[in-house]
């Protein structure tokens, strides 16, 4: 797939994903939607891709929806058509179009395989933050800006953030963030553990790479896979027994597995590991674990 908003780039097992309409500070729209869904798509078959760092390019990281369309930006059925109705004229909120573009990103991204790093470069605004939040770990340049600016817009936070958000900085934090709608630096993300590192702008794609280097270099791709998905799905468990049932199926199957004899042997022997599995052929039986949601 040829892209027009982003760019796919991979090195040394690396994916840069960089959003790519800089005239328009990186702004989100239809086509960014779809090509970032391919994109992490096409990683996740992708056995060469062992982390991703998602950044933008020019001064933003990407400065919320495109609002060109004026009033009728966030207006559905101006936009698209009419939705479905159903038979006492109430909408049929089940219609696949009244499904919010920004939340089908950030699922997406969910349910990735590879580890996912935001290098926030710039503004990150409304669906610029929010695409961040199902990312794993977010390193910000001195120039980022963020804003959760819903309120302002007259609209309600979207992309799932209100399920994301107050697991990663706590309700208190979320709440004034989404009830102010203020745009805020880097700094207070930092303190308010929206990201985990603040850098000079010339140290923010080395420091990302680096981190992704680390993973790419000395992990067990299907061991990461693995880990990404059990503790994500994890914040929503009812009981520390649920974690149990999981690890205890991990230990059991990796434990029988190559890769773990490689690991060990690894370390006795005081040598880098060659792991060999490879997510898109040596999965366990048991994955995925859980029964996959649907929109309704």
């Amino acid at each position: 797939m040829a892209y027009e908003t982003i760019k796919y780039e991979v090195a040394e097992q690396i994916l840069t994903i960089t959003l790519n309409r800089p005239e328009k500070l990186n702004a989100f729209n239809a086509t960014m939607q779809r090509e970032l869904i391919d994109a992490f798509d096409r990683a996740d078959k992708d056995d060469d891709v062992r982390a991703i760092i998602v950044t933008g390019e020019g001064r933003a990281f990407c400065a919320g929806a495109d609002l060109s369309s004026g009033a009728d930006t966030f207006d559905r059925d101006a936009r698209r058509g009419p939705v479905k109705r159903l038979p006492d004229g109430q909408v049929d909120y089940s219609d696949a179009n009244v499904r919010d573009g920004g939340g089908q990103v950030t699922l997406r991204i969910f349910k990735c395989l590879k580890p996912v790093i935001a290098a926030v470069n710039g503004p990150a605004v409304g669906i610029g933050v929010t695409m961040q939040l199902a990312m794993d770990i977010r390193i910000a340049s001195e120039a980022a800006r963020f804003g959760f600016v819903f309120s302002q817009r007259g609209i309600v936070p979207e992309a799932a953030s209100s399920w994301f958000l107050p697991r990663i900085v706590g309700i208190a934090q979320a709440l004034e963030w989404c009830y102010t709608g203020r745009v805020f630096p880097a700094q207070e993300a930092l303190a308010g553990r929206l990201v985990s590192k603040v850098v000079p702008a010339d140290e923010l794609l080395p420091t990302a790479q680096g981190l992704a280097r680390e993973i790419a270099e000395k992990t067990a791709p299907v061991s990461i896979a693995l880990i990404r998905q059990m503790m994500w799905r994890m914040l929503g468990a009812d009981d520390p027994m649920e974690a149990h049932k999981i690890d205890s199926r991990g230990i059991y199957t990796r434990g029988r597995s190559d890769d773990v004899k490689e690991g060990v042997m690894a370390f006795l022997e005081k040598r880098p590991a060659v792991f060999k599995n490879k997510i898109s052929a040596d999965m366990p039986d048991y994955f995925p674990w859980w029964d996959e949601r649907e929109y309704r």
